[in-house]
């Protein structure tokens, strides 16, 4: 996991910056489901924002939990992620 986190501060994040100078963006729908007891709002502000400049077709949808979802909110996340997988693309 912590491997995870210092590939975001190093190559995640060059090849993030080479993306978008290059004008990429992500084809395929997206779903964001983010914790709302989390600090993620306190930290970057609108977090549907975020991928709305990266996806044409970003999906937010607030899990009424803390960080861990999975195992805080796992009925509302599974129905998120259900309805995502059949819906298609908007």
């Amino acid at each position: 996991m912590c491997e995870d986190y210092r590939a975001g501060l190093g190559p995640d994040r060059a090849a993030d910056d080479a993306d978008r100078a290059a004008g990429r963006r992500i084809g395929c729908p997206v779903l964001f489901a983010w914790s709302t007891r989390d600090d993620l709002v306190e930290l970057y502000g609108d977090p549907t924002a975020i991928w709305r400049d990266w996806a044409d077709d970003a999906r937010a949808v607030p899990i009424e939990s803390g960080h861990h979802m999975a195992e805080e909110a796992p009925d509302q996340l599974a129905d998120t992620l259900r309805r995502f997988l059949a819906d298609g693309p908007a």
